[in-house]
């Protein structure tokens, strides 16, 4: 197992159980202390982890972790729903993409058609679609946000009220029992809730932790799109908002990082 691959795997299993100690880690692993002890360095420098006494914690937060960092955290099931997502999008498509790193990798699946339109505040959901000579770009201008690589700023509803396009595809950073979608900063939820109004069809992409996970400025509700793609069957509860608002569900039993 590559170190990077490994330290994905520590993360989540730190988030699952809210601790973990090196000689455990290293045991599981199996693998050196000194090699657990570098990952964890390397993961506590991005922000991820906390060093205390016997081991190691998830820091509180209430920003969101940077982009760099968030790409290696559930990439398989995020990666699950990005093929889901490409076989929905026929080409000569146009298409919104928001911030996020699962809309980057959706974009990556769709490398390979042709002729899409992509209008998007993601710098490397640009950056990816440039690899393609048939795809045409607009990025919207403005203020980058060096952690997140995106673009934010008051004129971000204007730039997406601009178009008119086939599928609007978005992420989220939370998404709470009763539907309610929550993000970290206002300007995220507004990019958001003007991709929704302008698209004529809505994608939401979210992996199963999205559940638990904690944001806390709310904007608008799963029931308002029209497909919702995860990794595995969400709850009963979401299941239920999602049958009672025609909202279609694809989902794959994809096998969880434990």
């Amino acid at each position: 197992m590559k170190p990077k691959e490994r330290q994905a795997y520590i993360l989540e299993k730190v988030r699952q159980e809210k601790f973990a100690s090196v000689e455990d880690l290293s045991n599981i692993f199996e693998v050196t202390v000194q090699s657990i002890r570098k990952d964890i360095n390397d993961l506590c420098k991005k922000g991820l982890l906390r060093r205390i006494y016997g081991g190691v914690e998830i820091p509180a937060k209430t920003d969101n972790i940077s982009y760099t960092s968030r790409k290696i955290i559930h990439y398989d099931e995020k990666r699950v729903i990005a093929k889901m997502i490409a076989k929905q999008i026929p080409n000569n498509s146009s298409l919104f993409f928001s911030i996020g790193t699962t809309p980057e990798i959706i974009a990556k699946e769709l490398i390979n058609h042709e002729n899409l339109k992509i209008f998007t505040n993601n710098i490397n959901v640009a950056l990816v679609c440039c690899e393609n000579p048939s795809f045409e770009i607009v990025l919207h201008g403005g203020l980058i946000r060096n952690k997140h690589r995106d673009i934010l700023g008051n004129d971000i509803e204007k730039f997406f009220s601009s178009y008119s396009v086939d599928f609007g595809i978005f992420g989220v950073g939370a998404i709470e029992e009763d539907g309610s979608l929550l993000d970290f900063t206002h300007e995220e939820v507004q990019a958001r809730v003007t991709i929704n109004k302008f698209s004529k069809k809505v994608f939401l992409a979210a992996d199963s932790s999205k559940f638990k996970r904690k944001a806390y400025i709310r904007g608008g509700n799963i029931s308002m799109v029209d497909n919702f793609f995860c990794d595995t069957k969400p709850s009963k509860d979401i299941c239920k908002i999602l049958e009672e608002n025609e909202v279609k569900l694809t989902y794959a039993n994809t096998k969880g990082i434990s």
